[in-house]
């Protein structure tokens, strides 16, 4: 057999399972709590995805919540049954080239007006970014997340 040849049934091998696996998305992404009580419409319509190595859309959060001010890291950890790695971050940390401005305003806008980005660990390289508001009125935390794979 020729050198060509070999190389050819070498591509052939490698590649012949390549079609099952793009078949269906990556879902091995972990996940924290998002939703315990009623979505606001406003959150339901962002149509965006978080750029990193997944590309995954932003999804809505809605959680029950009896505080009279935005949750901490620890208390949002509790909140979405998270144990480890929470951090808050700034506005220009999460959005450094002003790309998700419609979902800072969707989020302040279901909430009381402003919003907070936390950004929660699961390993070293998932990650899932929250920007949460305050619904008062409703006594929930609304927003929405993201899940990013960031090597």
């Amino acid at each position: 057999m020729s050198s060509d040849d070999a190389y050819s049934s070498f591509l052939d091998q490698a590649n012949q399972n390549t079609r099952a696996s793009n078949a269906a998305p990556n879902t091995n992404i972990a996940s924290a709590k998002a939703v315990d009580t009623e979505i606001p419409v406003g959150l339901q319509d962002v149509d965006q995805y978080y750029t990193s190595e997944a590309d995954e859309p932003f999804e809505p959060v809605s959680l029950r919540w009896n505080g009279n001010n935005m949750p901490s890291e620890n208390e949002l950890a509790g909140l979405i049954g998270h144990d480890s790695e929470v951090s808050s971050m700034s506005t220009k940390e999460f959005d450094p080239r002003g790309q998700y401005t419609e979902v800072l305003q969707a989020v302040e806008k279901a909430g009381d007006g402003k919003s907070r980005i936390f950004r929660i660990g699961h390993g070293k390289t998932r990650i899932e970014y929250y920007v949460i508001g305050l619904d008062r009125e409703k006594k929930r935390v609304v927003g929405l997340k993201a899940k990013a794979v960031e090597s």
